[in-house]
């Protein structure tokens, strides 16, 4: 099986940092950090009042956000026992669009916490549907694009998308059957 594995949410927790970079900035006395397991949208800037939409954009496009995420439990070990198991894994992840500290840092967080074999195996792109595999497991709740995709959209749990109950979901600690029922 051709299994595509989204970076940020999926591998890297991205929510934590987030979480924890508001706590750290001046808009933290203005309007506090909303939690990561009480969001209730994919994007920050969907969870925040208006006023901080270019906020949580300056956060996140910030140097070292992406390369000094942590890994979300159980990312690493999965990602490799899925290796093992004999199926073709390959991260596919979109950059932000203030990608300029985006795409090198994801390139390094593969490095650091997978190995550089890892690095060979991501597909950087705006739109995950051009890419073919027969599952793509992603926290966001609702992938468009130019095609209809080849892959099976899996959907890794977090509090935004819990909402989702016509897509298959999955949690480090249940891939193994999940992917057995597809």
């Amino acid at each position: 099986m051709l299994i595509l594995v989204d970076q940020d949410g999926v591998l890297a927790d991205f929510e934590q940092a987030f979480y924890q970079a508001w706590q750290r900035s001046p808009m933290q006395q203005d309007f506090p950090a909303i939690a990561p397991e009480h969001r209730r949208h994919f994007y920050p800037r969907d969870d925040y009042p208006t006023q901080y939409a270019q906020a949580t954009r300056d956060i996140i496009a910030s140097k070292g956000f992406f390369r000094n995420l942590r890994p979300i439990e159980g990312a690493i070990n999965g990602m490799k026992a899925m290796q093992e198991a004999g199926h073709e894994v390959v991260i596919c992840t979109a950059p932000i669009n203030e990608y300029q500290h985006c795409v090198p840092e994801k390139y390094e967080w593969v490095e650091e916490h997978l190995g550089m074999e890892w690095t060979r195996r991501m597909i950087v792109t705006k739109d995950k549907t051009l890419v073919y595999g027969d599952v793509l497991i992603d926290d966001r709740p609702e992938i468009h694009g130019h095609r209809a995709p080849q892959w099976q959209h899996v959907l890794f749990d977090q509090a935004y998308n819990r909402h989702i109950s016509t897509t298959p979901r999955l949690t480090w600690n249940q891939w193994q059957t999940v992917l057995a029922t597809l």
